[in-house]
């Protein structure tokens, strides 16, 4: 039986939060390509190939809030549960300087048929539970790299993303900015909305409280740093929530 694309921790537990970690992972079904894109195992341990280290403080966070979380099971490049149907991204065919050989040819059966099989699921799975309660806050678990192919490197140590909706970001960026060691993102390393993704679709379309977060990934490699920055984050949401 092919692998669910999505994983439910904490289903039950009574937190007001839902947590999602939209690329948990870089594997490879083996329906596609024999569980294989065409890319070294070098590539795909990069972040083109999912969110290192995300998983593992959604998972730490989903204890510390005592609420579920959503986590998908297939890589970014399989198809990206991250972006909407509409996006010329969502399977990508090049991705910082690098040809996915799998996906270059990939024709529109095929796409359908990986939206049919990862994608809606994922969502469907992320949208049962946020259906809990309308007030429940969405909480988007994201890493990013240091340094794209010929860019500059990126100073911020962790970025909260908003769009319009700034009631959780405002005070969990104020409280933060507060400590010197740290290097804050307000809507970086890039914006926080693209139509379609999962806040979009999830918290923005029904005026759910939400914040997308995006942890450098050189700094949560290791699972005792995963529950490091999950200790720094999840007090810091706690107080955001109170104030709404």
């Amino acid at each position: 039986m092919p692998q669910p694309a999505f994983e439910i921790i904490n289903e039950d537990r009574p937190g007001p939060w839902l947590l999602t970690c939209d690329h948990a992972t870089n594997r490879v079904p083996e329906e596609i390509g024999g569980g294989d894109l065409g890319l070294s195992d070098e590539d795909m341990e990069r972040h083109i190939a999912y969110d290192v280290g995300a998983a593992g403080v959604t998972r730490h966070l989903a204890r510390m809030l005592d609420c579920p979380a959503v986590l998908s099971t297939f890589s970014r490049l399989v198809i990206d549960p991250n972006r909407g149907d509409e996006d010329p991204t969502q399977i990508m065919q090049l991705y910082d300087g690098t040809i996915i050989p799998q996906n270059r040819n990939i024709d529109a059966a095929e796409t359908e048929r990986r939206r049919e099989h990862y994608h809606r699921p994922y969502h469907d799975a992320v949208a049962r539970l946020a259906a809990r309660a309308p007030e429940t806050p969405y909480i988007a678990v994201h890493s990013f790299g240091p340094k794209l192919v010929g860019r500059a490197p990126r100073p911020w140590h962790v970025g909260f993303l908003h769009s319009g909706d700034t009631r959780l970001s405002d005070p969990v960026i104020e409280r933060l900015s507060q400590d010197p060691n740290l290097c804050i993102g307000d809507n970086q390393p890039y914006s926080g909305h693209l139509p379609g993704d999962s806040v979009d679709r999830h918290a923005l379309s029904t005026g759910r409280p939400n914040l997308l977060i995006e942890v450098r990934h050189d700094l949560i490699r290791t699972d005792e740093e995963q529950a490091y920055w999950a200790g720094i984050l999840a007090p810091v949401l706690q107080e955001a929530a109170a104030k709404l």
